[in-house]
């Protein structure tokens, strides 16, 4: 016959809840996520530091836009925590009473009570506390979604969403196209040579004409931070989500300012540092400790520089362009064809190097550049070591520095370096090295 109206209500002295599927994660674990993500992590790693999947800390970065919506401090006193809920569930368990549970948790007897009715699980049809399923309901009904100001203000909608994505025109008032825009994907801003032209507003500028355009309108207020959610936040649904393409940064999701400051160049390690090199190398007393750069000309085109730091003496690296460049189109994490990828980068260096003799192939000290991540395997073909300066050091490399601002004369800047063959730049090495040092 099944159970009656109501009975869940008159069972648990609360409205009839129902349930979404398996308990989510607890607060306690997003909260540690997120201050993860405050302290630059990204969201793969915050969720393992969190004890989440990987899945569910990409999630929660996605949905919210890279910006929290909970609060981040701790928990209030009032409200029991998921530890206490544990300890209620294990003491229920071994059939102490209320009073009891709540003379050892240092609570009232009528907060254990409420609990005890109100988060236990029903699916049995009587009343089985267990902690999960508490902390989950009740994390549920304390819930208190708030519609945003710009889902219920048409106008004010209108008037932000117009000046946000605002078009460049003619001084006669036509709209010029611009530049071919790929479609939106809702990930990752557009590369930069494909952003469309706007003449869009900031946030802030939006927050603050507000005021000036309707000073006796209260309705027509709104911060700027609220438009950023707007934008950001998924589930908002004020504000068509492909307008972050015109804010000045271009990025679909925030980006945590402590995240800037990780390292960018992973395969720069403390045993590959500068400080690793072997002390004869700074005396110069001893040849084969040679010092690394590229010179970088137009449509990332790139001649390699080597100079060996007692002698002086310069070999320049022919870097061609791969088959296909210019008529395959960019991809993010395509093939790298501009000819200064990882593996033609080190096949390209270990072939001129390795024409010296070994007396002569001591160490190689790099520039902190991206361009030579497979060290390790050049190490393995070769036998030279290679270390990298540190970053924003150029002088660490004053030798190679000085190398390339004296080849600046034969390659200039602005010039695609691509249209001289490997025979023409050994040539301009050769009357490098016969010049007086």
């Amino acid at each position: 016959m099944g159970r009656p109206a109501g009975w869940m209500t008159a069972l648990t002295g609360r409205s009839l809840m129902k349930s979404p599927g398996a308990p989510s994660h607890r607060r306690e674990v997003e909260r540690e996520f997120w201050r993860a993500i405050a302290k630059g992590l990204l969201a793969e790693e915050a969720a393992l530091a969190a004890g989440a999947s990987r899945a569910a800390g990409a999630r929660w970065f996605r949905h919210r836009g890279g910006m929290p919506s909970i609060d981040l401090g701790p928990l209030s006193g009032r409200y029991l925590s998921f530890r206490e809920r544990e300890e209620i569930a294990i003491l229920k368990a071994h059939g102490a009473g209320v009073r009891e549970i709540a003379r050892r948790l240092g609570r009232a007897p009528a907060t254990i009570s409420r609990e005890l009715r109100r988060n236990a699980a029903t699916r049995g049809g009587k009343l089985d506390y267990r902690a999960s399923v508490a902390q989950w309901k009740a994390e549920l009904v304390a819930q208190r979604p708030k519609t945003a100001k710009l889902a219920l203000n048409d106008r004010l909608r209108a008037y932000v969403q117009e000046r946000l994505s605002g078009q460049a025109r003619r001084p006669d008032g036509t709209p010029v196209a611009g530049p071919a825009t790929a479609p939106w994907k809702g990930r990752n801003k557009p590369h930069r040579g494909h952003r469309r032209w706007v003449t869009a507003w900031s946030p802030a500028q939006i927050a603050n004409r507000l005021k000036a355009d309707f000073p006796d309108d209260e309705s027509m207020r709104i911060s700027h931070e609220a438009i950023y959610q707007a934008l950001y936040v998924e589930g908002r649904g004020a504000l068509k989500r492909d307008l972050v393409a015109c804010l000045r940064t271009g990025r679909a999701l925030r980006v945590p300012r402590a995240r800037s400051k990780r390292k960018a160049w992973a395969h720069v390690t403390p045993e590959v540092m500068i400080s690793e090199r072997p002390a004869e190398a700074g005396d110069r007393a001893v040849p084969g400790h040679w010092e690394g750069d590229l010179l970088i000309g137009l449509e990332r085109s790139a001649i390699g520089t080597l100079a060996e730091r007692t002698t002086r003496f310069t070999m320049l690296v022919h870097l061609p362009r791969e088959d296909g460049y210019g008529v395959i189109p960019r991809a993010k994490n395509g093939p790298p064809l501009a000819g200064y990828g990882a593996i033609a980068m080190k096949d390209a260096l270990a072939a001129t190097i390795t024409t010296m003799p070994e007396q002569l192939r001591r160490s190689l000290t790099w520039d902190r550049g991206k361009e030579l991540p497979a060290h390790a395997q050049f190490k393995v073909e070769t036998g030279i070591p290679v270390y990298f300066a540190g970053p924003h050091s150029p002088w660490q490399r004053g030798t190679n520095e000085n190398t390339n601002g004296l080849l600046r004369q034969s390659f200039p800047k602005g010039t695609d370096l691509t249209r001289w063959s490997a025979e023409e730049i050994e040539a301009v090495a050769t009357a490098l090295n016969s010049r007086p040092r």
